[in-house]
């Protein structure tokens, strides 16, 4: 279990050291970020749970609340805000509500706070165990949909374009990656392409999704050689059995 936790204020106030030293004397590592981006960003690669502070008539820093969005969205970070109802509200404008882990109102019982960052940090490790799929996809409305329908039974990460998915992979690992593949600039074969060149990336399964199912368009999506090629218009069980189908045969192939 990842248990770093970066705690953001705009100064280290009374409560905001309370919260650190109560969550060290729980064994967890804790480190204190300034609210700016560049300060939060020099723990990204150590840190998964990320406590936003927000201080009692200071404005609620926008960049932060932007890069924090992008990394629970993007990442699976866990995010937690700690402030005043409107506070919590201005925050919400910008970090959709289903991606906050956790919210406490000030003033809040520092015993429940403690007790539910232990308990959000449990539930982070049993979701670590899921297998981790990628979707690449321009189409945004698609993107949402698929991850929810798979979000119950895999961690799930998402890429609107192959230079994002690119980016993410160069500090995360997939299980398998679902690839658009038609896209503008990066379309999915360039990105299979790429994906295959690198050694960190080439042993990653990939699955193709496209809305074209033309015998030409299909020879030669799979003349690329991805590990499956699905339509767009499958449906959501039909896609959580071909992927239960996979994992269950590459976990016969590994005994």
């Amino acid at each position: 279990m990842n248990n770093t936790i970066v705690v953001i204020s705009q100064k280290k106030a009374f409560l905001v050291m309370t919260i650190m030293k109560n969550l060290t004397d729980e064994s967890y590592h804790v480190h204190y970020s300034d609210c700016n981006v560049s300060s939060i960003n020099s723990f990204h690669d150590d840190s998964s749970i990320y406590i936003f502070f927000m201080e009692d008539g200071t404005a609620v820093d926008q960049e932060v609340l932007v890069y924090l969005k992008d990394i629970s969205t993007e990442e699976g970070k866990m995010v937690i805000l700690i402030g005043s109802q409107d506070e919590i509200q201005t925050a919400y404008k910008i970090i959709p509500q289903e991606q906050v882990s956790s919210v406490f109102l000030r003033p809040f019982d520092m015993h429940e706070f403690i007790r539910k960052i232990q308990e959000l940090t449990d539930e982070k490790e049993r979701e670590n165990r899921k297998k981790c799929i990628l979707i690449v996809d321009d189409d945004i409305t698609y993107l949402k949909m698929v991850q929810s329908w798979l979000k119950d039974q895999y961690r799930v990460s998402i890429a609107a374009s192959g230079l994002q998915a690119i980016t993410w992979l160069a500090k995360n690992q997939a299980d398998l990656i679902l690839l658009d593949y038609e896209m503008p600039v990066t379309d999915g074969p360039s990105i299979l392409e790429m994906l295959k060149s690198e050694s960190d990336t080439a042993s990653i399964p990939v699955f193709f999704l496209t809305g074209k199912r033309d015998t030409e368009s299909v020879q030669k999506a799979i003349s690329m050689q991805p590990d499956r090629y699905l339509l767009k218009t499958i449906g959501k069980d039909v896609l959580l059995s071909e992927l239960e189908k996979f994992f269950i045969a590459q976990k016969t192939l590994k005994k």
